[in-house]
């Protein structure tokens, strides 16, 4: 046993810190390192998965963690799920320890990681539910209770009683989020729970996690940006092991607000005019660019990147009308949650 480690397992006491108080899950300069090799004339290999992530999920929301392949979004779950003892740094879910009390934890905690594991394929879902149940040392009568409940929420009640290896990637996907919620934990932690699901699917587990808040608190990860704009309440960007912008969906776009643009569609090539109106286009107060591409139709295509974007349409229409083009079309370009990432961290989403 290390030291680290004999250092949390002295006992079981609840965490009451300022800090904590109002989070239901609190990470402080949380760390994971693995260390592989160390034979004889060879050194030790050290991989930082997670370098130092320090964040609180309020009580009641949906909090996203949001990061391209290999950031540390799951290692920092494991840890936070008590599979993983932390390398350094300390997390509290529901006040307690997650390396000292972790009993105390799991009882709180519910936790989806997707796939095709956890459930056993020759059992239906009722059947599932009733064992995990079991388990939990849950009573007959609450174990029906909740599955019929659960059943509704994740729209299986239909199909209860068919075996799950007949189901679709969605229908396992919901019946390991009712699963989770079987023995009533305030506390979720959700890993990428709707990858690989087809959008009908997405759009009603989805509803499904939304419906959970405020009477539960749920840590999301995903690579959906739309899902993260859509369910969560504040979100953390994690790149490379590290937090590298937090807020909420709105102020995390705010910061690349240079780059909302203002697209325009001719009903006919610009031709000799093009020149023309791009230099008069690119002198309009804000404008950070301008590009002109041809559509389908022969038309032209203006996209203007820009602060203010009602500002810079009314100026951009005055200005086609002033060289007597046709307007077929216009539309607003909304700076997105990948956007917000792209300037933070300076590369896109694997």
């Amino acid at each position: 046993m290390t030291d680290q480690v004999r250092q949390h397992v002295q006992g079981e006491r609840r965490c009451e810190t300022d800090d904590e108080a109002d989070g239901a899950i609190a990470a402080r300069r949380l760390r994971r390192v693995y260390e592989r090799g160390g034979r004889p004339f060879r050194p030790k290999k050290r991989t930082v998965a997670v370098e130092e992530i320090s964040f609180t999920v309020p009580r009641g929301t949906i909090f996203g963690l949001l990061g391209p392949n290999g950031a540390g979004k799951t290692t920092t779950i494991k840890m936070l799920s008590t599979l993983l003892i932390p390398t350094s740094g300390t997390a509290t879910v529901g006040g307690y320890d997650v390396v000292r009390d972790e009993r105390q934890v799991r009882r709180r905690l519910g936790v989806v990681l997707g796939g095709d594991r956890g459930l056993y394929a020759k059992l239906s879902a009722r059947d599932n539910l009733t064992y995990f149940g079991n388990l939990y040392g849950m009573t007959r009568a609450a174990i029906a209770r909740r599955t019929d409940e659960l059943l509704d929420l994740v729209n299986l009640r239909d199909r209860a009683g068919e075996r799950v290896e007949g189901y679709s990637r969605g229908m396992k996907q919901s019946l390991h989020l009712a699963k989770a919620l079987l023995h009533d934990p305030p506390i979720l932690i959700l890993d990428e729970p709707t990858i690989g699901l087809d959008p009908a699917a997405a759009v009603d587990l989805r509803r499904a996690v939304a419906a959970l808040v405020p009477d539960h608190t749920v840590l999301l990860t995903t690579h959906d940006m739309y899902e993260a704009d859509a369910l969560c309440r504040e979100i953390a960007i994690v790149d490379r092991g590290l937090i590298v912008a937090q807020g909420t969906p709105t102020e995390l776009k705010a910061r690349v607000a240079g780059e909302r643009r203002v697209v325009v569609a001719t009903g006919q090539a610009l031709n000799g005019r093009a020149a023309a109106i791009d230099a008069q286009l690119a002198v309009l107060d804000g404008v950070r660019g301008v590009s002109q591409a041809l559509d389908a139709r022969g038309g032209t295509e203006l996209t203007i990147r820009c602060a203010d974007t009602a500002l810079t349409l009314d100026g951009a229409l005055a200005i086609l009308r002033g060289h007597g083009a046709t307007v077929s079309g216009v539309r607003i370009v909304e700076p997105t949650l990948e956007d917000a990432f792209l300037a933070i961290a300076g590369r896109t989403f694997e």
